[in-house]
Protein backbone atom coordinates (compact mmCIF):
# COMPACT_ATOMS: atom_id res chain seq x y z
CA UNK A 1 0.00 0.00 0.00
CA UNK A 2 1.56 3.48 -0.74
CA UNK A 3 0.14 6.69 -0.73
CA UNK A 4 1.56 9.86 -2.70
CA UNK A 5 1.08 12.51 0.59
CA UNK A 6 4.51 13.95 1.93
CA UNK A 7 3.85 11.81 5.49
CA UNK A 8 3.95 8.54 3.20
CA UNK A 9 6.92 9.79 0.62
CA UNK A 10 8.72 11.49 2.97
CA UNK A 11 8.58 9.59 6.28
CA UNK A 12 7.48 6.08 4.45
CA UNK A 13 4.08 5.85 8.02
CA UNK A 14 1.32 5.04 7.76
CA UNK A 15 -1.18 8.25 6.58
CA UNK A 16 -4.48 8.94 7.35
CA UNK A 17 -5.44 7.86 3.91
CA UNK A 18 -3.79 4.39 4.14
CA UNK A 19 -5.21 4.08 7.62
CA UNK A 20 -9.12 4.55 6.19
CA UNK A 21 -8.27 1.76 3.53
CA UNK A 22 -6.87 -0.14 6.19
CA UNK A 23 -10.52 -0.03 8.16
CA UNK A 24 -12.38 -0.47 5.29
CA UNK A 25 -15.11 -3.06 5.33
CA UNK A 26 -16.09 -5.74 2.37
CA UNK A 27 -18.79 -3.22 1.97
CA UNK A 28 -16.96 -0.62 0.67
CA UNK A 29 -17.73 1.71 4.06
CA UNK A 30 -15.49 2.59 6.38
CA UNK A 31 -15.08 1.81 10.17
CA UNK A 32 -14.86 5.34 12.08
CA UNK A 33 -13.99 3.71 15.51
CA UNK A 34 -12.32 0.47 14.59
CA UNK A 35 -12.92 -1.69 17.77
CA UNK A 36 -10.09 -1.15 20.28
CA UNK A 37 -10.43 -5.36 20.39
CA UNK A 38 -6.97 -6.97 19.32
CA UNK A 39 -4.90 -3.80 19.35
CA UNK A 40 -2.47 -6.20 20.59
CA UNK A 41 -2.10 -8.55 18.66
CA UNK A 42 0.92 -9.82 17.50
CA UNK A 43 1.19 -9.39 13.69
CA UNK A 44 2.30 -12.55 12.08
CA UNK A 45 5.43 -12.05 11.00
CA UNK A 46 6.58 -10.60 14.80
CA UNK A 47 10.29 -11.70 16.10
CA UNK A 48 10.21 -9.73 18.83
CA UNK A 49 11.42 -13.02 20.97
CA UNK A 50 14.11 -13.37 19.56
CA UNK A 51 15.54 -9.77 20.19
CA UNK A 52 15.26 -9.65 23.97
CA UNK A 53 13.63 -5.94 25.05
CA UNK A 54 14.22 -4.73 20.97
CA UNK A 55 11.16 -4.53 18.73
CA UNK A 56 11.15 -6.52 15.38
CA UNK A 57 10.17 -3.93 13.04
CA UNK A 58 6.53 -5.34 12.34
CA UNK A 59 5.48 -4.47 15.51
CA UNK A 60 6.74 -1.13 15.43
CA UNK A 61 5.45 -0.53 12.11
CA UNK A 62 1.91 -1.25 13.13
CA UNK A 63 2.64 0.70 16.08
CA UNK A 64 2.20 -2.21 18.69
CA UNK A 65 5.51 -1.24 19.83
CA UNK A 66 8.27 1.39 20.37
CA UNK A 67 11.82 1.86 19.62
CA UNK A 68 13.85 2.85 22.47
CA UNK A 69 14.83 6.49 22.57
Amino acid sequence: MACTRAHHVHRTACCKHMAAVKNTTDDGTLTAFPSEEGDDAEPDDCDCDGLGDFPCWPCVRIERMELPN
